[in-house]
This record gives C-alpha cells, structure tokens and sequence, in this order.
C-alpha cells in the first residue's frame, strides 16, 4: 500500500530510438532484459536504419527466448502503421516499431511515447539511448527512487561513459539562457570523487537516459519534433511548468556517446554534422525561450566557430556556420539525411 506521499510506481516503459545501431543495440537490450526489476516494456523505434539495425533486434529476441526460457520476453515487430493501441500480451515486452523514414530524434521518439502512452500498465516513459548499457539494478533503483519522488516531471540519474576509466558524462545539465551553451554537469569527473549536483541548480536531464512522469506528458505533450537532432530534452524540460526535475543517486548508465553521429566529447571534436544541428537549433532553442538572447547567443556561436577556423577545421566550422544561419545543411549533411531517408525540411534544396 502506497502512502499519500508515494508514487504508484510499478511498470517503466522505455523508448529506444534506433539508426543504424547495429553496433550497439543489442548489448543494449541485453541488458535491459538482464534486469532484476524485469517489469518493462521497451519500444525500440527504428529511423529507417540502412545497415542491419533491425535484423539485429529481431535475431536477438529470438535468440534471448531460446537462451532464457524462464526468462522469456515478448516480442513484437510491428509497422509504424500499426501503432495505434496498446501493446498487447504481458510484461517484459519488446516493440520494435520499423519506420518507413527517418523522423529525427525526437520524432521518433514520440513515435514510442505515443504508443506506451496507449498502454495503461505502463506508469511513467524512460527514454534511453541506444548506445547506453544498465547494470541488472539499474531499473529497480529507477522505481524504487520514483516510488518516493513525489511529484516530479523528469527524472534522471547518473550517466558515466562507457569506456574505462568511465568517468561522468552527466549528471544533469544546465542552460545558458543568453548563449544557448548546454552544460553536463560534472563531465569528466571521476564518479568516486563526485557528489550529486543540486537539483534544483539543473534546467535539464540529459536525453540519453530520462525519464518522464505521465503527469508531465499528459501536461506537456510530447517532445518538439522541429530540432530533428539535439536540444529536443532541453526544449521538453524547459516547458515543464511546475513540474519538478528530480533525480535519482543510485541508479547509473553507461553511454557509448554520440559515436554514429559524431558528437563532441572530452577527447572528441563535434562533427561537422553535430555542429550543424547544434548551432542551429541553439538560436531555435533561444529564439523560443528567450528571444532578447538570440544577439548575444549568435555572438556566442560566431566565436566559436572563429576558434573552430583557427584550429584548422574547416568542415566542422562549415557546418556549424549553416546551421546557425538557418540554412540548408551542407553537402555531405545533406547527402546523408537523403541517404538514410530523414524527413527534415532543406535536403533536396540545392
């Protein structure tokens, strides 16, 4: 029996969104299906992967229900067509949803929202990334911390990189509502040496690993489709009202990182692909939550990409400098949002 401070928690639905993922999906969800917690429901949206992404989620499921007999899981593979209505048949689950084109980010991720949304055993939305392994606590600690949450809107934990030393990529983020510059608290950090950031200083939680109340989407509604790639959970926390972030000090998350699109990291330079989605949706964010900042934030990314230029990268610059003018990508980024058949305005403009 739930106390009135408690929170009826029991079912987390997960939403995975893949493109070309082959790589990393299936580690993945094995270890999502190696949970102790096993009361999941986990919908892995497919962008129009042009490698094996979907094969992959497909032999996997296979191959666990062999492997794992009193483990078994059901499995579904559906067209984006038939998303409409619950998940039938019991937790653990596992949807793969096969999209026809490539809707971004957000886009599909609403694809999955929408439809745990419909499913009424599931009681709040954990978007993860693909790239990202959980530890067998890690979905129990997530429902025991929601449990006695209270009211929130999103929740977090820690996000650690995957590779040793492991160190933090994120324990939260912060915004900077005249530059647009996203910060991941404590990245870098060793996680041993390093306590939780105040919450209450957080204006996001990295969408890599967040989860949602159904209080808040029922509020908020689902994410803002038109970033394509990046600020998307920035732009959802933001909206949230009075709805609190509140986040979690035991349950943890690995991440790969950004490796097929090529986001910057603590030994990694952005991609000119990241650097055009990210300056340009820097002064959409802005633009939207604070118009009075777009001179200062366009300043800001000017100088970077000045600094970009003195370090001799010209392509990443290049891309940096179309997308923060609103302009169609550049060739190559074209090329590849044509390629892996996305649904974004400007790539068949010459």
């Amino acid at each position: 029996m739930t106390t009135e401070s408690e929170n009826s928690i029991d079912l987390l639905g997960v939403v995975i969104v893949t493109f070309g993922s082959s790589d990393v999906i299936v580690p993945c969800l094995e270890s999502l299906a190696e949970s102790e917690n096993r009361q999941l429901r986990v919908v892995v949206v497919d962008n129009a992967s042009t490698d094996d992404t979907v094969e992959q989620v497909m032999s996997w499921a296979s191959d666990w229900n062999t492997r794992q007999p009193s483990r078994q899981i059901n499995f579904t593979s559906i067209p984006l067509d038939q998303t409409d209505g619950p998940i039938e048949g019991s937790a653990p689950s596992v949807t793969l949803v096969r999209s026809p084109l490539n809707y971004g980010y957000a886009g599909a991720c609403n694809i999955g929202l929408r439809l745990l949304n419909q499913t009424s055993d599931v009681d709040c939305f954990w978007i993860l990334n693909p790239d990202c392994v959980v530890t067998p606590q890690t979905a129990g600690d997530f429902i025991d911390d929601l449990r006695k949450a209270g009211k929130f809107g999103l929740f977090g934990g820690r996000v650690l990189y995957h590779d040793p030393p492991q160190l933090i990529q994120s324990d939260g983020g912060r915004v900077g509502f005249w530059t647009g510059a996203c910060t991941n608290v404590h990245q870098g950090l060793l996680p041993a040496e390093t306590s939780y950031a105040n919450v209450d200083t957080l204006n996001f939680i990295s969408g890599a690993n967040i989860i949602a109340s159904r209080e808040f989407y029922d509020t908020v509604g689902p994410m803002s489709d038109d970033y394509f790639l990046y600020f998307e959970e920035v732009d959802w926390a933001c909206r949230r009202g009075d709805l609190p972030l509140k986040f979690s000090d035991k349950a943890v998350v690995y991440h790969h990182g950004g490796t097929s699109i090529g986001t910057g990291s603590v030994k990694r330079r952005a991609s000119a692909f990241a650097n055009y989605f990210n300056f340009r949706n820097r002064i959409k964010f802005i633009w939207r939550f604070n118009p009075l900042g777009v001179p200062s934030a366009y300043l800001f990314s000017v100088l970077l990409i000045v600094r970009l230029l003195t370090r001799g990268a010209w392509e990443e610059a290049y891309g940096a400098l179309k997308g923060l003018h609103q302009m169609s990508p550049p060739r190559r980024v074209k090329e590849r949002l044509i390629n892996g058949a996305a649904v974004f305005p400007g790539i068949n403009e010459t």
